[in-house]
């Protein structure tokens, strides 16, 4: 077995439904628990998750970790600016970014570890990982697995649509080729921590993380940088996860009743961040080469939601004025990446669907 230091990080806000379940998944791991740092941080949360660890901390123990780290903030800094955080806390070679609503397979650290080991040019490994839902019965939470598929990784499109691939469908064995793919995606991505620190920006303030989306699309926009910087993500089938999602971004080309319907069950300040994080991660990350060549499926694409942006939330119209306050932070943020690009346009459009 490899003797590489796993670092856990995660980040928990108001997370008592599940806190209790991905912390056991945690515990189960075949992987040596000698090797394993487990670093949680609270985003200041109002329910019971603090008392929920403080009260597993014998269990903790018990589990021998290298090192555990809980770390109690007093404000929320949102999901991946506190990842950053747990990194000055990380001493591990790897780095599983875990979100408290996932449930991680017995092997998903050892089969990680085996498949980043093959090519030091891996950057980061997207998990099968499946949906999952939670039914009380007796009074008591029960998790419910399913074999369908919550996310394989982000595939992007002329359009600049973002979706997560196989999202929806049922798993009858058409997901099992190891391959390598346009991005990961957020709930339980597997980071090699040099990747991680490649994409540090000085005009982030040497951060990884760009702190001006706070929160809903950086998920997108560090995997995105890191393919620019030259670094593989690779999709693993033998890597498994379990996902219950709240949100999703598998709405289909022209279903517009989809659309719709799935749209109103997203709260609207999520909403609002989605069209202004993806607007400004194309405008931080995507070669103009390859927008000028897509231009006719971007701004189809862009009228057709403006149109529904109009008519049903108008609203949205203060995100072209965010968008155009951060504009020259992100402008300086693009000079910085493309000067730092590892990889031609023509490279980038093999990820880029019709």
């Amino acid at each position: 077995m490899s003797s590489k230091i796993i670092s856990i990080n995660l980040v928990v806000y108001n997370g008592e439904k599940y806190l209790q379940h991905c912390l056991e998944s945690v515990f189960e791991q075949t992987y040596d628990h000698e090797l394993i740092e487990l670093n949680i941080w609270d985003n200041a949360s109002t329910d019971s998750t603090v008392s929920i660890v403080e009260n597993l901390k014998p269990r903790i123990n018990e589990s021998k970790f290298k090192k555990f780290n809980f770390i109690k903030s007093t404000k929320n800094l949102g999901m991946w600016p506190a990842q950053e955080e747990l990194l000055t806390y990380s001493t591990g070679e790897y780095v599983i970014v875990l979100s408290v609503d996932v449930i991680l397979d017995k092997d998903f650290i050892k089969n990680g570890v085996e498949t980043m080991e093959r090519d030091q040019k891996i950057g980061a490994l997207q998990a099968r990982v499946y949906k999952y839902g939670m039914l009380v019965m007796n009074g008591e939470p029960r998790i419910e697995k399913t074999n369908t598929i919550d996310t394989l990784g982000f595939k992007i499109f002329r359009s600049r649509r973002i979706v997560n691939v196989g999202h929806g469908e049922k798993d009858n064995e058409q997901f099992n080729i190891k391959k390598e793919i346009f991005a990961v995606e957020g709930a339980v991505p597997f980071f090699r921590r040099q990747a991680l620190d490649d994409c540090r920006l000085k005009t982030q303030g040497n951060k990884i993380i760009d702190h001006d989306y706070f929160w809903y699309g950086d998920d997108l926009d560090l995997p995105w940088r890191m393919r620019m910087f030259g670094w593989k993500q690779i999709y693993d089938p033998g890597v498994i996860a379990w996902h219950d999602r709240k949100t999703t971004k598998n709405l289909a080309e022209g279903k517009i009743k989809e659309f719709i319907k799935i749209r109103k069950t997203v709260p609207l300040f999520k909403r609002r961040l989605d069209w202004r994080n993806t607007t400004l991660t194309i405008i931080k990350n995507d070669f103009t080469e390859n927008i000028f060549s897509d231009l006719p499926h971007i701004l189809w694409r862009q009228i057709r939601l403006w149109g529904y942006f109009l008519l049903f939330e108008p609203i949205m119209i203060l995100e072209i004025f965010k968008v155009a306050r951060l504009l020259p932070r992100m402008l300086k943020r693009r000079r910085e990446i493309m000067k730092k690009a590892n990889i031609s346009p023509e490279e980038f459009r093999r990820w880029i669907r019709s």
